[in-house]
């Protein structure tokens, strides 16, 4: 298995005991990382938590924790007690989630989030160092961590606009773009080393890609798949996805494309007009093809790829994606 190569799942995942399995499945078959994401169904600290006391050599992350959903303290003592929990294996994924998420559930007012990520990742960034909080207010005392982390936490960030791209590249370690389109990570790259040349302390920032992945047995399994994917972030995840694919990628005929094709009943269907969206900004491929896949990614520019697993499938399914993904499954 490629060592740039992990996988993951995503906030609409509801079984914790199956993620963890999977994350002990996906360490069986040499995957570099495992992620969870953190929406409104389980806490992802406490999943990556138990994951972390089954496994021993695969990496763990936040992929990714809502920069709204905790102060930066809380962030900072979590990421601190992972990074112990796990041996030095956590990585800490932050994002400014999506309207209905952050107003929904956590009742606070999405507004500024490049200003929100830019504070967030720079108190945690100083309180995971052994600093202060920056703190700017009469009359409190700025605290440190009582534990700090027993090694460095690297803060990945998850970016699609380009400012959110070029603060990554300034103040993050990892770039996550999630839906971004593979023949523009070379576009992501340049916002990146805009930010980069921004920092206080510039440095080369990681492209980690994090892809959805539909593979299946058959060709209409997978566009089956891939439409499913994109479809609920059109139509489920606020104005964010929708802007970015129609308008920073110019995928406006096969947006109108998929949407009009699946306006009625039935499952999701990816027609022929949509299938290089499909190609862009996902994992598509029969189980055969998918080592195959997964390295285009890689070749296109990517330092590294997290395979994102679709939501909603029996546990037996996930783990022949993963199988199939590595060529395990053709062994």
């Amino acid at each position: 298995m490629d060592a740039r190569v992990g996988a993951g799942v995503t906030p609409f995942q509801t079984d914790a005991e199956a993620t963890i399995r999977l994350a002990q499945r996906a360490e069986e078959l040499g995957y570099a990382r495992f992620g969870a994401a953190e929406g409104w169904t389980q806490d992802a600290v406490v999943v990556l938590t138990r994951i972390a006391v089954v496994t021993s050599r695969i990496g763990i992350a936040t992929g990714v924790l809502s920069v709204w959903s905790r102060t930066p303290g809380a962030l900072a003592m979590a990421a601190a007690s992972l990074q112990g929990a796990s041996g030095g294996r956590f990585a800490l994924g932050l994002g400014a989630s999506s309207p209905p998420l952050v107003e929904g559930l956590h009742g606070l007012t999405w507004q500024k989030p490049v200003d929100r990520m830019r504070t967030t990742l720079i108190a945690v960034r100083a309180l995971l160092e052994g600093e202060r909080l920056p703190l700017d207010r009469e009359g409190v005392r700025p605290l440190r961590l009582g534990v700090p982390p027993p090694e460095p936490v690297p803060i990945h960030l998850a970016a699609l606009a380009p400012a959110s791209v070029r603060l990554a590249g300034e103040l993050a370690d990892h770039w996550l773009p999630f839906l971004w389109a593979r023949s523009a990570l070379d576009d992501g790259r340049a916002l990146l080393a805009e930010g980069e040349a921004a920092a206080v302390s510039p440095r080369a920032t990681g492209v980690t890609a994090s892809v959805p992945l539909a593979v299946a047995e058959s060709e209409e399994g997978a566009r089956q798949l891939a439409a499913g994917w994109l479809l609920a972030y059109l139509t489920s995840m606020g104005p964010l996805y929708p802007r970015v694919l129609r308008d920073q990628f110019g995928f406006v005929r096969e947006v109108d494309a998929l949407l009009e094709a699946n306006g009625g009943e039935g499952p999701p269907r990816l027609p022929p007009d949509a299938e290089r969206l499909a190609r862009e900004v996902t994992v598509m491929a029969t189980y055969d093809e998918a080592p195959a896949a997964v390295r285009e990614w890689l070749e296109t520019g990517a330092d590294a790829v997290d395979l994102v697993l679709p939501p909603g499938l029996p546990e037996q399914q996930h783990r022949e994606m993963l199988e199939a993904a590595t060529g395990a499954g053709a062994a």
